[in-house]
């Protein structure tokens, strides 16, 4: 016998009818939570970054009043002027620190670890100066290095008949003194991240490297640093970024006098001092590319081995 069975049509659900399944709702609650943080993004963030790159090759105003196409003599500019070159290389002195930052931050970290009388007394000592404000900090430092009698640190070199020092005009030593104050600041922090990290490997680890007789120095090579790559990484990046983009502390210390002005400062005295908007736009750029650059260099050393 024929089958004179018809099949059914599929019946095609219209958008509303989509929208007002499950997958619809779950789309759509999607869309909604996530529209009002793209919109924001966009307009505050991939727009203006859009326009700094268009401005960096004019020459511009705030006001953005006769403007100049000059295409790329705003980067020559940066290059071949001393004023714009000297702030890049106080920047090296903000790199060496950050390394040495790292280095004792990761020496502490690994003390405080190990089995000392008040280990917790030491961690909160240490972390105390990163919950302060920058400004008091600077505040602080400004008083310690202070070139007179007044100042802290000449104070106690009066106590041994030593005469007082310039250390914030002293062209030599002056960024070395800042320097100072910035690693006083963020090494707690580091510490504290690095405790977190080799608390985290198990003490197994640790109990069978001692039955296979392993020094203090054995047990960091071979446990510690390989166990706290990924903390040591990030570390780095957040320490070399805060080398490149330095601002507060030299800004209220020194005002960027003596020799002491950071790229930052720079920027901001270019673009909000001399109203030279595309030559600052420029430099903000450069520091971007400076990053990104060093970022991806920090990620080819400390690849993750397959």
């Amino acid at each position: 016998m024929a089958n004179n069975s018809v099949a059914n049509p599929v019946k095609r659900r219209t958008l509303g009818q989509w929208l007002r399944g499950y997958t619809g709702q779950k789309y759509l609650t999607t869309v909604l939570f996530l529209a009002v943080p793209i919109a924001l993004l966009v307009l505050f963030t991939i727009i203006p970054a859009i326009n700094m790159i268009i401005f960096s090759f004019q020459q511009r105003d705030q006001l953005g009043l006769n403007v100049e196409w000059v295409g790329l003599d705003n980067y020559k500019t940066l290059f071949t002027d001393m004023s714009y070159l000297s702030t890049l290389i106080n920047s090296l002195y903000y790199f060496v620190g950050s390394f040495i930052q790292l280095g004792l931050a990761l020496f502490i970290a690994t003390l405080l670890c190990s089995k000392i009388k008040l280990a917790g007394v030491f961690k909160g000592v240490i972390f105390f100066p990163y919950l302060m404000n920058g400004v008091a900090v600077a505040l602080i430092f400004q008083r310690f290095f202070r070139g007179d009698d007044g100042g802290t640190l000449n104070s106690i070199i009066s106590l041994f008949g030593a005469d007082p020092i310039k250390w914030l005009s002293n062209t030599s030593l002056n960024n070395w003194c800042l320097v100072f104050a910035s690693v006083w600041r963020y090494i707690g922090f580091d510490i504290l991240m690095f405790i977190g990290a080799i608390q985290s490997i198990s003490p197994d680890i640790y109990e069978a490297a001692d039955l296979d007789g392993a020094n203090a120095w054995q047990k960091f090579w071979h446990i510690i640093f390989p166990g706290i790559r990924t903390i040591i990484a990030l570390q780095l990046i957040l320490a070399i970024k805060g080398a490149a983009s330095v601002f507060e502390i030299p800004y209220i210390i020194t005002g960027g006098k003596f020799g002491t002005s950071t790229f930052v400062i720079k920027t901001i005295e270019t673009g909000f001092q001399y109203q030279k908007i595309g030559l600052a736009s420029a430099m903000a750029i450069v520091l971007l590319i400076i990053i990104l650059i060093i970022t991806v260099i920090q990620k080819i050393f400390f690849k993750e081995k397959r």
